[in-house]
């Protein structure tokens, strides 16, 4: 893919758009953990997922969900996998918006659900095609001898690999967040609970050997006596 682009020249707000634009078909693809013992960041994404998109799932695509389990991978995916992965999605899967579904890091102790929406490219194409904002290259100065939708094409799959990674580093950033507090609080509650053990275990053995010694007395005592 080739072509330069700022960041600045694009619309600050994607989302506002879509009220404009008629969207058909729409894709949902969710971003999980792989592993356990990282608290509730899966089940938020999937309640979020549940919440905002069930209606649309049932209603228009009931007979046509499918589910994709990729392959594991022991490290974290580089931009070359995400790459791949979009560029897979954008041959096999026809859609006119893709919604991402992750959890936004925001601190340590806090992650957010979030929904990216990303457009296909014959839909920013079209809309650039009938004056819409998206897409609008007019002010710009074209070199290399491609086209406009050529152009729009490679941006449109350059963004699209850009938000999925992007999705993709802050899922895995909220993991860790959240693993690391997760395993705080195990060890904390670990201890607490270890030190509560250990009281009862003291007190019970006081009281063992405080009847023992009082036995021992109590004996000594009335054999004394006897003499």
């Amino acid at each position: 893919m080739g072509g330069v682009f700022s960041l600045h020249s694009l619309p600050s707000d994607l989302l506002s758009l879509l009220t404009s634009i008629d969207v058909k078909k729409s894709v949902v693809v969710t971003l999980s953990s792989d592993k356990g013992l990282c608290g509730g960041i899966n089940s938020i994404v999937v309640k979020v997922l549940k919440r905002k998109f069930s209606l649309l799932l049932f209603r228009d695509s009931k007979n046509d969900i499918s589910l994709s389990v990729t392959e594991l991978n022991k490290n974290q995916l580089n931009y070359a996998q995400v790459s791949v992965l979009a560029d897979d999605i954008l041959k096999n899967v026809e859609f006119d918006a893709l919604r991402i579904v992750y959890n936004k890091f925001h601190s340590v102790v806090a992650f957010l659900p979030t929904v990216s929406t990303v457009l296909s490219p014959e839909i920013i194409e079209k809309e650039s095609e009938v004056g819409g904002k998206l897409g609008e290259l007019d002010s710009y100065e074209i070199e290399g001898g491609e086209t406009k939708g050529e152009i729009l094409q490679n941006l449109a799959e350059f963004q699209f690999s850009c938000v999925m990674f992007n999705a993709v580093l802050e899922n895995a950033c909220s993991e860790m967040g959240a693993r690391m507090s997760a395993m705080d609080s195990s060890s904390r509650n670990a201890g607490e609970m270890l030190d509560r053990l250990t009281l009862t275990y003291n007190r019970t053995r006081q009281a063992s050997i405080t009847t023992e010694l009082i036995e021992i007395i109590s004996g000594a005592s009335a054999l004394e006596a006897a003499k």
